[in-house]
């Protein structure tokens, strides 16, 4: 039974076509040759953005000495971030869960069979991780109001007023991005590490299981880094709270895929100029939940290994033959990807009408 279960999470891999190939022989030197135009590139969109954040900086900081004050913006901010960050390091993560938890959650079990912990195992490890990630996130914004009380959390990159104003930047990050994101999911590294939780290929309910988890994660990620992070220190540092937020951000990105640690220095600046651009995290949530969608479901395509039973299945004897899984397996990620293409154009539609609605409407008030 469980090595019948343990072979969803293993199918065959496709193998890399020749752009993939080439992207893996040359894997070092890729983010030395492309970083250098990507960045010139967001300088150019945002440049205007960087300098309003240092003229703002300077008049704060100038007022903060005049007053003859001290600044405690960066102590409160950075040792926040700092505690957070190692006590998700070492307590959120599935080795801190495997280690620690595991008993608890299996005991637990044996008098609450509703967790079916003996199915789920792996997935309830996946929502300590999620858990802990969110709270971790979400708790500074708190404490913030501890010691600036005059702030306003909406502040903090939770303002939704201005978002549809700067809804075509979503679009051409989009653009730039998951053409990228094709090229790269077919490479072995990409294949293998995505989706997190292995399983995920076992049962659509795996499968949406996590994503729904990893969505809360990122959005509670996307308040942390391009919230409150440059919300908190954009007084202080102007422009350059952008850049020092993409270092902590690439490093959470350790023990992933090379590109992708390289790819989160672009992100991390890109994100965080979209954030500080239009005063709120939603574009840039909506950029990264799209693309690690996309991401896992490519992963799995790539091997094959999109889920086909809705719920896992309860023995070997419930199962498809090898032939007839392996054609239903290729028909409904066919069926998924034509609905889900249809869907997202419509939802682009109704999206696009309802920007030029409130253009319009804007311009008549002006």
């Amino acid at each position: 039974m469980i090595d019948a279960l343990a072979a969803f999470a293993r199918p065959l891999a496709k193998q890399p076509d020749r752009l993939a190939q080439f992207v893996e022989a040359w894997k070092p030197a890729v983010p030395i040759v492309l970083l250098p135009p990507i960045v010139a590139v967001v300088y150019y969109f945002f440049r205007s953005t960087w300098r309003e954040l240092d003229e703002d900086s300077q008049r704060h900081r100038a007022e903060t000495l005049a007053k003859g004050q001290w600044d405690r913006r960066p102590l409160v901010a950075l040792v926040l971030f700092a505690l957070i960050l190692a006590m998700q390091e070492y307590y959120g993560g599935r080795n801190y869960f495997d280690a620690s938890l595991k008993n608890y959650f299996a005991a637990y079990d044996e008098t609450h069979p509703w967790m079916h912990y003996a199915k789920y195992d792996e997935l309830w490890g996946f929502v300590w991780w999620s858990g802990t990630r969110v709270l971790g996130y979400v708790c500074p914004f708190l404490v913030w109001k501890l010691f600036f009380p005059r702030d306003s959390l909406l502040d903090l990159g939770l303002r939704t007023r201005g978002f549809l104003d700067h809804a075509w930047i979503y679009g051409l990050f989009l653009v730039v991005v998951v053409p990228a994101m094709l090229v790269v999911s077919a490479s072995p590294d990409f294949g293998s590490y995505y989706p997190f939780y292995k399983l995920s290929s076992r049962s659509w309910f795996d499968f949406l299981a996590w994503e729904a988890m990893y969505f809360a994660q990122f959005f509670a990620l996307e308040m942390f880094f391009r919230g409150f992070w440059l919300g908190a220190l954009k007084k202080s540092f102007g422009s350059g709270a952008i850049f020092a937020m993409a270092v902590p951000y690439c490093m959470i990105h350790f023990g992933k895929p090379y590109l992708e640690v390289c790819g989160a220095v672009v992100a991390g600046i890109a994100l965080g100029s979209l954030s500080m651009k239009t005063k709120s995290i939603y574009s840039g949530f909506l950029v990264h939940i799209t693309v690690a969608a996309m991401m896992d479901w490519r992963s799995l395509r790539n091997r094959h290994a999109t889920p086909v039973y809705l719920w896992p299945p309860e023995s070997s004897t419930t199962m498809l033959s090898f032939t007839e899984e392996a054609d239903r397996r290729e028909q409904l990620a066919e069926m998924v990807e034509r609905s889900a293409s249809i869907l997202f154009l419509l939802v682009v539609a109704i999206f696009v009408v309802i920007v030029m609605r409130h253009r319009r409407w804007k311009s008549l008030l002006t």
